[in-house]
């Protein structure tokens, strides 16, 4: 390996985004671990280069499974230097509609698998003292849409668990990194989505021009995996990468609309907030 060379380990390496950014660190010269759920995918995905590509079957929903893979990989592998988080999937339905279990379910990939590998990284990084933990979430993790609100919650919760890591971790030299793309030209619309089914027709003028645009755009997506690919390694060779790395131009529009909606709440409602403060005491009688 050259001095600029990385060890990567990245989840969910058998499509979409997870498979684009495998391929673009392994063009670029990187060695990569890629886990898959099928031992078809792992014998594809070793294919992609006979040395500086590795795959491993793992299901990142059980936890001691997770572990045991990021300390075999630092043994059989290496150091792992960077750690991509993009194992997920992608729930639709109206919230009420949607049953609780699936709903769990949702979390258990989405949250909890990206937090256990995580988790799993974090005591070899920090002993090491360098690292970066990039997680892929979304435009949906910034700002909320109808029709995907288990998704969208999921997404919202592992930006928190995020943000909160990367303050606690960044005196031992370690760069946390929410990834939020937008529409890429992926499955995730298409086979990849799990859709809820439909019960309630209140929602029917809702919801469904939801899913048949959705369905529509699927295959025509603006954003390009290898671009969003190139933009992921770019941070990983700057001195200070971003806690957020928004991809896609509809994305920069959607979370803005949405950060604005947040500000304007703040300030139509500023002084109700300032209300409930306990009352200063005047110290200008003293």
């Amino acid at each position: 390996m050259t001095h600029t060379a990385k060890r990567f380990l990245i989840t969910g390496v058998s499509s979409g985004l997870g498979r684009a950014f495998a391929a673009a660190a392994l063009d670029a010269g990187h060695t990569v671990v890629g886990t898959v759920r099928k031992q078809a995918d792992a014998e594809a995905f070793a294919a992609l280069h006979p040395e500086h590509a590795h795959a491993r079957v793992l299901d990142v929903t059980d936890d001691e499974a997770v572990f045991a893979v990021a300390g075999e990989v630092e043994k059989a592998v290496g150091p792992i230097d960077v750690l991509i988080a993009n194992a997920g999937y992608g729930l639709e339905g109206t919230f009420e509609e949607t049953s609780l279990a699936d709903l769990r379910a949702q979390f258990d990939v989405n949250v909890f698998g990206a937090a256990a590998t995580v988790q799993a990284v974090l005591p070899f990084m920090r002993r090491r003292r360098r690292g970066h933990i990039l997680a892929v979430t979304s435009m949906g993790g910034l700002t909320g849409f109808p029709g995907v609100s288990a998704y969208c919650g999921s997404k919202y919760a592992l930006e928190g668990i995020l943000e909160a890591v990367g303050k606690e971790v960044a005196a031992f030299g370690i760069h946390v990194t929410a990834v939020e793309p937008g529409s890429f030209r992926t499955d995730w619309a298409g086979r990849s989505m799990i859709r809820a089914p439909r019960s309630v027709p209140d929602y029917d003028g809702l919801f469904e021009p939801l899913r048949a645009a959705r369905q529509q755009a699927s295959g025509r997506q603006l954003g390009d995996p290898a671009r969003a690919a190139a933009a992921v390694l770019h941070i990983l060779g700057t001195p200070n990468p971003p806690a957020h790395l928004v991809l896609g131009s509809d994305a920069l529009r959607v979370i803005r609309a949405g950060r604005d909606a947040v500000d304007s709440d703040l300030n139509t409602w500023e002084d109700l907030a300032r209300s409930t403060d306990f009352p200063q005491e005047d110290d200008t009688s003293a």
